[in-house]
């Protein structure tokens, strides 16, 4: 077999393991930084605080306003809070939202960033920063947006609720499944990819049965860590098109959205490609590979149907329009006519056909 490929492995220094967390404050130091601003959701505010109690005088102040698909609006609020607080670097604590915010001020004003991760969402990993304004979501890929220090503490996810570990997870199997069909793929990401799949699927259904399963979480971190890596090192295609469309135009849960689309959009691209799709077939109980990831997703729990998330029937039609009119690469052909009939299977929650 003849190789040939480019690699580039991500920036970020990763720091894991249980009870890593406790020590932010020595990595906020390594930087060289003093003034550090903690950024959290609303839901996570007194988290925020109470990391920033323990960083001591190496925090500066809270922001707890980040929020899914990182609006803009927020995003200018964020910068000016930091500018006010003199801030020269954030601590950004939870999961995409809150990393999303982070990356934001960073690509704005070059600040650096220690991220806390609370999910699997494995953005973190990523050059990555995708942005709504004005009722659609774009995406961009840029070195400063990359944080340089991940701390993953699988104690942190102890409490991370059951429907979230699911959804969450599944979101980060998307990224991998992505990367087994991406145009710029190597045998590297493909090997992570594979691996933080299979991490995920074991994992999963244990945290389901016991959700403080100290094993079982770490192991889907450190699953949600690989699928975050494949998804920073290569293109994204039709899932993740789909979702900027239906979370940045019509405000659908960001999770959520990635496990119900997964299962639809993968197979759709299997039947173009299905020497690359094997290990989804593999990994999730055989089958076609949408077919699996849809029997896997609904054993565990997730939401299987659009509908459920308050996208009318109405929406699809233009949703379809969307996600067609600046297509991102894609292994199939894509129209306007199979996008319709591919968001009506995932709006009703019909077993994928492929």
């Amino acid at each position: 077999m003849t190789l040939a490929f480019t690699y580039q492995g991500s920036a970020a220094r990763i720091v894991f393991g249980n009870g890593a967390s406790a020590d932010v404050g020595k990595w906020v130091e390594t930087l060289e930084c003093r003034r550090a601003l903690v950024l959290s959701t609303p839901h996570q505010a007194a988290d925020a605080e109470a990391l920033s109690k323990r960083l001591g005088s190496l925090a500066v102040g809270i922001f707890t306003d980040a929020t899914m698909h990182t609006p803009v609006d927020v995003t200018e609020r964020a910068v000016a809070r930091a500018a006010e607080l003199g801030a020269d670097c954030v601590v950004s604590l939870g999961g995409g939202s809150t990393t999303g915010l982070g990356k934001a001020i960073a690509y704005r004003t070059d600040i650096l960033q220690i991220v806390v991760p609370t999910t699997y969402a494995g953005s973190e990993v990523t050059p990555i920063l995708g942005q709504t304004e004005n009722g659609a979501k774009t995406t961009l890929r840029s070195p400063k947006v990359t944080p340089e220090v991940v701390i993953y503490d699988p104690e942190l996810t102890l409490g991370l609720p059951v429907g979230m570990s699911v959804t969450s997870g599944l979101n980060a199997i998307a990224h991998a499944a992505e990367g087994l069909y991406a145009p710029d793929r190597n045998p590297i990401t493909t090997m992570m990819a594979v691996d933080g799949m299979r991490a995920l699927k074991e994992a999963l259904p244990v945290i389901i049965e016991n959700p403080r399963d100290s094993a079982a979480r770490g192991k889907a971190l450190y699953g949600a860590w690989l699928c975050g890596t494949v998804l920073g090192q290569i293109a994204m295609s039709l899932h993740h098109k789909i979702c900027h469309t239906l979370g940045g135009s019509f405000d659908t849960p960001h999770a959520e959205t990635h496990s119900i689309m997964l299962p639809h959009t993968i197979g759709f691209n299997a039947s173009a490609v299905p020497e690359l799709m094997t290990p989804i077939s593999d990994i999730f109980g055989g089958g076609t590979p949408g077919q699996a990831l849809y029997d896997f997703a609904k054993s565990i729990g997730s939401p299987m149907a659009l509908s459920d998330f308050g996208l009318s029937e109405t929406d699809l039609d233009r949703a379809a329009e969307i996600a067609t009119s600046n297509p991102y690469s894609n292994p199939r052909p894509i129209d306007r006519i199979s996008i319709r009939a591919l968001l009506q299977d995932a709006w009703s929650g019909e077993r994928p056909p492929y």
